[in-house]
């Protein structure tokens, strides 16, 4: 049995109300029996080197703390800082954690909020997918589905199809993990599970839930305390709990 925990959005900033919220969760799941914690963007709020220095002091554990990015990262401070390296290429990477393969694939598109998977991004994760010998989650920040909140489903993943056709064709893949809804959500994506972390920072509001007319100013709820998802992974099968971080 592998068990994931997984978190998105921290925007650390340099500021305390995101810096307090990512240590919560981080004390929370230092506490937990889990296997391997998988961050997926928006790890720092406006991509300076300075918050991703805090992304690394902060986003520790004596687990694999798996990271990708997201559309407020940049990718030169980015790999600069967590992966001691140069280039503003798309940030693609491996990872093995127990019997379980991460292909955590970078969907961001420099100056913009909504996300795609670049041709060379989709050609590696095609190499990973025909090599792997073991289950693979995919992971990446945009969402590839429509989660029925025109907001943030206006700064989804672009290119959804071409993924769809990707994951339609390997049945190893045993799930498709995402951020930037802020928003736990769970659906379905080329026949596997689409799961959507909560977001650490703030938590966005659902059109259905009330009566104002959301904009970008409002939609973000800062008083709903941070979320975890815990994907569990056993013989095959695949269980996800949504939980609140205590104070």
């Amino acid at each position: 049995m592998l068990v994931v925990a997984h978190i998105s959005d921290t925007h650390l900033d340099g500021g305390g109300r995101a810096l307090e919220r990512t240590r919560r969760v981080m004390r929370y799941l230092r506490g937990c029996a889990v296997d391997v914690i998988l961050a997926t963007g928006d790890l720092a709020d406006h991509g300076e080197i300075s918050e991703y220095e805090s992304v690394k002091a902060e986003l520790v554990a004596d687990v694999p703390v798996l990271m990708l990015p997201g559309n407020h990262d940049r990718r030169s401070a980015y790999r600069k800082v967590l992966l001691d390296s140069e280039g503003d290429t798309p940030i693609n990477q491996l990872h093995r954690v127990g019997g379980v393969l991460f292909a955590l694939c970078d969907s961001t598109i420099p100056g913009r909020d909504d996300g795609l998977l670049a041709p060379e991004t989709l050609d590696w994760l095609r190499r990973v997918l025909t090599e792997a010998d073991a289950p693979v989650f995919i992971g990446l920040h945009h969402h590839p589905i429509r989660l029925h909140n025109p907001l943030v489903d206006s700064i989804r993943l672009n290119n959804a199809e071409q993924l769809a056709a990707i994951v339609a064709e390997f049945p190893i893949v045993a799930a498709v993990l995402c951020g930037h809804a802020h928003a736990a959500a769970a659906g379905t994506f080329a026949g596997r599970p689409l799961l959507a972390a909560p977001g650490v920072v703030s938590t966005t509001r659902l059109p259905w839930t009330t009566a104002d007319e959301l904009t970008w100013q409002n939609t973000a709820d800062l008083t709903d305390p941070p979320g975890v998802a815990f994907h569990v992974c056993e013989d095959g099968s695949l269980t996800t709990h949504f939980r609140t971080v205590p104070d």
